[in-house]
């Protein structure tokens, strides 16, 4: 393997559609209603004169961001792992440091050369956004990207890492669903819409599910090395019911924001992501051999990633 190709293989490609899919949902509420404010919900002139083009930018940013810490977090896990040997037996796809593809010291580097350009870009959206007269809101945001880039790394990385505690799925939760929606939406509006916590929490007990089917794949291995994810805590069968839940939930709260905001049967055009969900949930219930269920991580990730499409075109 090229040394380039290992540096794609560590960034995993395939985690990258799932990361910007609340950012996706929550933009497209933001710039609607901003299109809302001006006057021209189903003309878009206005909007292109006030700063169509600049919330665009706005957008396009906040998508590189979420890529940038996303690749970010999944060098960290790749590093934290590796060097406490918890990926020497893993099945699945390799990872980079424990394989000796890239070295610890260099994949250290590449972690501090990914957080300071996101970081950089990060500190460029917040302040596209709100410009120096919403000092305090940059602030708050300016904290959020550093707490983001702490989350990130200190997944595995660190004698107190998370990931190694059962704190993964929450700190998941709160970042890939509320905050990536939300927070989006808030680049947009300067305000919220607290009815958005329903397709934020949609977002998030999806991007959990994904999360949780890692975890069970791995859960052999993790036992074994000591790391306490919640599927090692919970065991294998109570964590099957735990993952309908999150899937079921998220489905729940999805079709109780279109029902709260009716308007037309097209709104629930997104309830075609949710076949593969379904299927996914019998597949897990019936599965026996953890290391299966690897390919059912890319199907359930690339089906939140429709959803967030369809939920933000149709509602």
């Amino acid at each position: 393997m090229t040394t380039l190709k290992a540096w794609i293989a560590a960034a995993r490609l395939r985690t990258l559609p799932l990361s910007v899919s609340g950012v996706i949902v929550g933009s497209s509420f933001g710039f609607e209603d901003f299109c809302f404010e001006s006057g021209s919900l189903f003309s878009m002139e206005s909007a292109i004169c006030l700063g169509a083009l600049y919330n665009t930018t706005i957008f396009w940013l906040a998508i590189i961001v979420t890529i940038g810490f996303q690749i970010l977090s999944n060098f960290a896990n790749d590093y934290g792992d590796g060097i406490k040997g918890t990926d020497a037996k893993r099945q699945g796809e390799k990872r980079m440091v424990a394989s000796g593809l890239i070295s610890p010291k260099q994949m250290k580097v590449g972690m501090i050369v990914t957080g300071a350009i996101t970081f950089f870009l990060a500190t460029i959206l917040i302040f596209g956004a709100f410009g120096n007269e919403n000092f305090i809101l940059s602030f708050v945001f300016f904290n959020l990207a550093i707490a983001s880039i702490i989350a990130a790394v200190k997944y595995t990385v660190g004698k107190n890492a998370y990931g190694y505690s059962g704190l993964g799925d929450v700190f998941v939760f709160l970042f890939f669903g509320l905050l990536s929606v939300l927070g989006s939406y808030f680049l947009f509006t300067k305000t919220l819409q607290w009815e958005l916590l329903l397709p934020a929490t949609a977002i998030g007990c999806f991007s959990t599910a994904v999360l949780n089917l890692n975890n069970l794949r791995d859960i052999e291995n993790d036992a074994e090395v000591g790391k306490r994810t919640l599927v090692v805590k919970m065991g294998f069968e109570k964590t099957k019911q735990y993952h309908a839940f999150l899937l079921l939930f998220g489905i729940l709260c999805a079709v109780g924001y279109s029902i709260l905001n009716y308007w037309d049967a097209m709104q629930f055009v997104y309830a075609i992501a949710f076949i593969p969900f379904i299927l996914n949930m019998k597949t897990v219930f019936k599965n026996k051999k953890p290391r299966l269920l690897d390919s059912e991580l890319k199907k359930v990730a690339l089906s939140t990633f429709l959803f967030a499409i369809l939920f933000a075109i149709f509602n």
